[in-house]
């Protein structure tokens, strides 16, 4: 994983019960975070967590893969967190084996969601530096589409991709509402242990 880690992180006015469901509900993952069409649980792990599948589907091709995953509800700090390893033998999707985490730290009335994830590119080097980056502004605007959908009430699909393009509408998802690199640390190094100790998929 020679690339940079990819970071994003939101503000959102909500309570953390909410966010807490809109995330983990793999029904609900799916409608609000553009990255995916359908995440389904499969098997559950020992210890906790559990296996799950997922899709893209794109025009004429539909792009699949597993993980793990694994949720801290409740931490001494006050904060919580989310665990997850991926992978794709799929020769269509850019990302290969990977793996991350979501914080959700409480702020006031306000919840502070941050992730941080890396992963091996299925394609070469050269490809990967501008998707890459493309990765990671569909993470920031799916967690401003989220932050809509639990401030508001306002579901995803109100939302969809084009609506980018609607550039006369201020209320409309927007990746630059998010917050940059995580001060004076790596990315990968604010992961919970938990990660640390998740299984491959």
């Amino acid at each position: 994983m020679v690339q940079r880690a990819i970071y994003v992180s939101i503000r959102i006015s909500a309570p953390m019960e909410r966010v807490w469901q809109l995330t983990q509900d793999p029904a609900l993952h799916a409608r609000w975070d553009v990255r995916f069409s359908r995440i389904t649980p499969t098997t559950p792990l020992a210890g906790g967590g559990t296996r799950f599948v997922y899709e893209r589907r794109l025009p004429g091709c539909t792009i699949t893969g597993t993980g793990t995953t694994i949720g801290e509800r409740e931490r001494p700090d006050g904060t919580r967190t989310s665990a997850l390893r991926f992978d794709s033998d799929s020769r269509l999707s850019p990302l290969g084996a990977g793996r991350g985490y979501w914080r959700y730290r409480p702020d006031g009335d306000s919840v502070v969601f941050s992730t941080g994830y890396d992963y091996t590119s299925n394609w070469d080097r050269a490809l990967d530096l501008i998707v890459r980056p493309l990765i990671g502004w569909a993470t920031a605007w799916s967690f401003d589409r989220l932050r809509i959908w639990a401030e508001t009430g306002t579901p995803p699909e109100r939302w969809p991709l084009r609506s980018v393009l609607r550039f006369w509408c201020a209320q409309r998802p927007r990746a630059a509402r998010c917050g940059g690199r995580p001060a004076n640390r790596r990315v990968m190094e604010d992961a919970p242990n938990t990660l640390h100790e998740l299984v491959q998929p």
